[in-house]
């Protein structure tokens, strides 16, 4: 039986999504470029696109019938009209590249540079953010932590910083919130209680956190609404989640940085201030 191709992208991103562990490692590879680099896909030579996800020309041809394309040039034009459709712009991968070549050529151990370096990626990473975030995606994702009892966080490593903000942004504003901190290892003990009432917002990056991959688990397994931010819907946390948030935050000199996250994490909350909290929200009230 022949398969019948997405015909939009959103299809199409959902079918990479929900189909990736099948795929074969090279497949994968593809699978990965096409969700984290759209603008390249449909804007560059099946060479060059080849070259930058690091497989041969006909790995790419092999991933779009899998998919029920004819061939590459029919998956790419979905990726072509969406460009023409929207304000033109440089794809997220195409201004880095264009930043560091353009932070090649100064003296990149200069403090003044370094500082430089940081605030150009974020403006970067910013403009993308805004550009990305679907009105609909914030919405409903307010609207999930209006009507939850409990808003529960998950977030390791460098993703920890997310998770305690929104834990304790969310206590100024008379929002139940719970920390899975995983202390002493208890990351599993500590969700065990949350169920379909609740709503889980999990926060991870590559390298991806086995401990918040179990939590969304848990959320899916106990009917929890689970809002994922992630930098990649192929994340383990992005899967069957109510919302995904993809987020590409600066990296500079192998540094990342969190500030797209952290936009991310202010913007839900203080919507949710203002349409659900209390009469003055109190987030910046250091006293309490």
């Amino acid at each position: 039986m022949t398969q019948t191709p997405p015909d939009n992208l959103e299809t199409l991103r959902k079918e990479i999504a929900n189909r990736y562990q099948t795929l074969s490692p090279r497949l994968k590879q593809v699978a990965s470029y096409v969700i984290d680099n759209p603008n390249d896909i449909g804007l560059e030579t099946l060479s060059v696109i080849a070259s930058r996800c690091n497989v041969q020309p006909s790995t790419i041809v092999r991933f779009a019938k899998a998919f029920g394309y004819r061939g590459a040039s029919d998956m790419q034009r979905l990726f072509r009209n969406e460009i023409l459709s929207a304000s033109p712009a440089p794809s997220y991968s195409e201004r880095i590249r264009q930043f560091r070549k353009r932070s090649d050529e100064v003296d990149w151990l200069s403090p003044h540079n370094v500082l430089h370096d940081f605030a150009e990626s974020n403006i970067i990473a910013l403009e993308h953010l805004r550009e990305v975030v679907l009105p609909a995606d914030l919405e409903k994702s307010v609207e999930l932590m209006h009507k939850a009892h409990t808003v529960y966080l998950a977030g390791v490593r460098r993703s920890f910083p997310v998770a305690a903000y929104l834990a304790y942004s969310l206590s100024h504003v008379e929002k139940r919130a719970f920390l899975l901190d995983g202390v002493a290892g208890m990351t599993s003990e500590q969700s065990w209680m949350l169920g379909p009432e609740d709503v889980v917002i999990a926060i991870s990056f590559r390298p991806y956190s086995d401990d918040t991959a179990a939590v969304a688990e848990r959320a899916r397994a106990n009917g929890a609404p689970l809002i994922a931010i992630s930098d990649s819907r192929l994340s383990p946390i992005a899967r069957d989640a109510a919302v995904c948030f993809e987020i590409k935050d600066a990296e500079v000199r192998q540094f990342r940085s969190l500030t797209a996250s952290m936009c991310i994490a202010q913007t839900l909350v203080i919507s949710y201030a203002y349409k659900y909290g209390a009469e003055k929200p109190k987030i910046g009230d250091e006293r309490r």
